[in-house]
């Protein structure tokens, strides 16, 4: 299948970063050269962690070593976390090298900027990431990224229309996927028949949706899944990894077929955690209580260690054996329609 490139962050225990995302690139063929951004105990969800940041110079000392003794070789290149300016442009010099010796590396940009409002990262970093825009064939970021990029605020189908025209045109990135985005209601209401009518009236759900840039505006394709309760870690990285190694530049749809394919995995992956978290003894399935957790933090430990991503054991998952429901993205013929 290749060789790809990830560079992001490390945990010792769990399933986010690199943990999430080269174990199913492994399993789908792809051998991986893995450079840590960030190398901890645990995610941040936990409350507490320990470890450390690797540095500019660490990086810029790897990857110099790697060319000196000519292992840059990747097919793909898949960058998620990277927490400083220093260390981002880093990373961004050597894109730019990777992209000059080889215009045809696929390079699917995961943005890690934040959520839900709040940046993780340093607001420095926020420039050199638009400068990295423009090199990646398939950006994967999410609501709250998007808004960040483009400074366009996602409230209504215009807005919307504006940030991808800018996401596309003035940052010339080929194609966009946005997974995971809360169905409001005006984002209901626009969705096409072929979507909105299999929607369960009782669930919530998530959208996930697909431009691909053409010469005036782009394709824009869109599925959905119902929402499972609780938090989840690291499916993001997981998300961005599947996208990437299905991604087929010579198939017809290539992002839509990759993304049907990246959110059935996901979603699947979702379920067997719930399900597998629902048999837990009930001290490790409390629900979220800020006070509660102040005042006992292994409350907070247990809750997130019982929802860490079951990757092992839904490797058949990640093989594609025995899936069902398969969320394929259906075209969005008229978002572009005024």
């Amino acid at each position: 299948m290749g060789r790809v490139l990830s560079i992001q962050s490390h945990v010792v225990f769990g399933y986010v970063g690199g943990k999430a995302a080269v174990f199913p690139l492994q399993c789908l063929g792809y051998d991986v050269d893995v450079v840590n951004t960030v190398n901890f105990s645990n995610h941040s969800g936990y409350g507490r962690l320990g470890g450390t940041r690797s540095t500019a110079a660490e990086l810029g000392q790897i990857f110099e070593s790697l060319e000196q003794n000519l292992l840059l070789l990747p097919d793909r290149l898949l960058t998620g976390y990277i927490p400083g300016a220093e260390g981002l442009t880093a990373v961004a010099d050597l894109v730019e090298k990777l992209k000059s010796k080889r215009p045809d590396i696929i390079y699917l940009l995961d943005p890690v900027l934040g959520d839900s409002g709040r940046l993780y990262v340093a607001p420095d970093v926020i420039p050199i990431y638009r400068r990295l825009l423009p090199l990646s064939t398939i950006i994967s970021p999410n609501w709250f990224e998007v808004e960040t990029l483009t400074d366009i605020v996602l409230k209504d189908l215009p807005s919307l229309r504006r940030a991808l025209t800018i996401l596309h045109q003035d940052y010339h990135v080929p194609n966009v996927v946005i997974s995971s985005i809360p169905l409001s209601p005006w984002l209901k209401d626009a969705l096409p028949a072929s979507i909105s009518s299999n929607l369960d009236p009782d669930a919530n759900h998530l959208l996930c949706i697909a431009s691909s840039a053409t010469t005036d505006t782009s394709t824009v394709h869109a599925q959905t899944v119902q929402q499972l309760p609780g938090y989840f870690s690291g499916v993001g990285d997981l998300f961005s990894a599947l996208l990437l190694a299905h991604y087929d530049p010579q198939s017809p749809s290539a992002v839509s077929r990759a993304a049907s394919q990246a959110l059935t995995k996901t979603h699947a992956m979702l379920r067997l955690t719930h399900e597998y978290a629902e048999t837990l003894p009930e001290e490790d399935r409390q629900g979220t209580d800020d006070e509660k957790d102040a005042a006992d933090p292994l409350r907070k430990v247990r809750r997130m260690r019982g929802r860490e991503l079951r990757l092992i054991q839904g490797q058949d998952i990640l093989r594609g054996i025995g899936l069902q429901d398969t969320r394929e993205l259906q075209p969005w013929a008229d978002f572009w329609a005024s």
